[in-house]
């Protein structure tokens, strides 16, 4: 088990670096670029190269993890990548951190924890059937067909949420593939893994995920996207693992019940600590204040209306973009 935890907190802090450096450089593309073309651009930016190590490190501390461990245990530790992330953001971009935002952390730690700790996940030994393979593929990959074209348009934050839905289940799906290759190169090999379908999968899987990550990270707030990719992950791979490597977890006594509201406030605690960060990767970002108490339009962070951004945060401040002009003299 703590070979299991260690790298799955060493996946959650390279998960934490890949989206900053990948975010910096993805919004400093244009807002016409998507897919095939937005990689293209990507791969010239040498930011966003530098976060190849961090995807690299992930990969591998993670296959470690699930090879050790349920997925029932690994993917809800990857929560731990928005307290990672609110470090390097402290750390790494000196950006001013209000208490709101540490608090929020701690609830998260907190929630984390406990549902592990109560929710107890065991067994997973089970290798699963063509036919639950069959269930769990055309499930999620319809639903993720569905959210893709259903993000295609509409104002940034629906669009940032729709897509980050789609990227988290690729990556909850992906992690299946993982756990399965992994355990077929220690029992079969490298010559035997290739005779098996999950390698092929999971090579798909990971063009798949990153591509829709792209989209995601480009098209909207972080401060929407990134919450709604590591939580809804680790609930659909919860069910993955019980559906597929028959995991089990505590279910006597209210146990699961308390487990269920960890995992609320572990929710919650994540939200919240995304609202209270700053809204843009700038070093200069401030601290997002709390919403006001009187009725009106609640603050969405990371989603004000900066002139000729398009609502992509952290477009302004980036280095070598050109200033705006200043304004000309009232005319007589």
């Amino acid at each position: 088990m703590t070979v299991t935890i260690v790298f799955a907190l060493l996946t959650a802090f390279c998960n934490a670096m890949v989206v900053a450096v990948q975010h910096l450089a993805s919004i400093r593309a244009s807002p016409k670029l998507k897919g095939v073309a937005l990689a293209r651009y990507l791969l010239k930016s040498p930011l966003w190269l530098l976060g190849w190590v961090g995807i690299l490190g992930a990969f591998v501390f993670q296959a470690i993890a699930l090879h050790n461990g349920q997925l029932s245990v690994v993917q809800p530790l990857l929560v731990s990548e928005l307290v990672f992330a609110l470090l390097l953001r402290r750390q790494w971009l000196h950006q001013s951190i209000s208490k709101r935002a540490w608090g929020s952390a701690a609830v998260t730690c907190v929630g984390l924890v406990v549902f592990l700790v109560l929710a107890d996940p065991r067994g997973g030994a089970q290798e699963p059937t063509i036919g639950h393979w069959t269930w769990v593929l055309v499930g999620v990959g319809g639903a993720v067909v569905v959210l893709y074209v259903l993000g295609r348009t509409g104002p940034p934050v629906r669009r940032a949420a729709v897509l980050a839905t789609a990227t988290a289940l690729i990556w909850s799906l992906e992690a299946t593939f993982i756990k399965t290759t992994t355990d077929d190169l220690t029992t079969v090999g490298l010559v035997g893994s290739l005779e098996h379908w999950p390698v092929y999968a999971l090579a798909v899987g990971g063009i798949a995920g990153f591509l829709m990550e792209q989209d995601t990270l480009h098209v909207g707030p972080l401060s929407v996207s990134q919450p709604i990719m590591v939580l809804v992950d680790p609930i659909m791979s919860i069910c993955l693992g019980v559906v597929l490597f028959d995991e089990k977890l505590a279910t006597g006594d209210g146990v699961l019940a308390g487990a269920v509201l960890a995992f609320v406030v572990l929710c919650a605690g994540a939200v919240a600590l995304t609202r209270s960060t700053p809204a843009t990767m700038s070093a200069t970002a401030q601290p997002v204040p709390p919403p006001p108490a009187g009725p009106g339009t609640p603050n969405v962070p990371g989603a004000q209306n900066i002139p000729g951004t398009q609502n992509v945060p952290g477009t302004q401040n980036v280095p070598g973009a050109p200033a705006a002009p200043a304004p000309g003299p009232d005319p007589a």
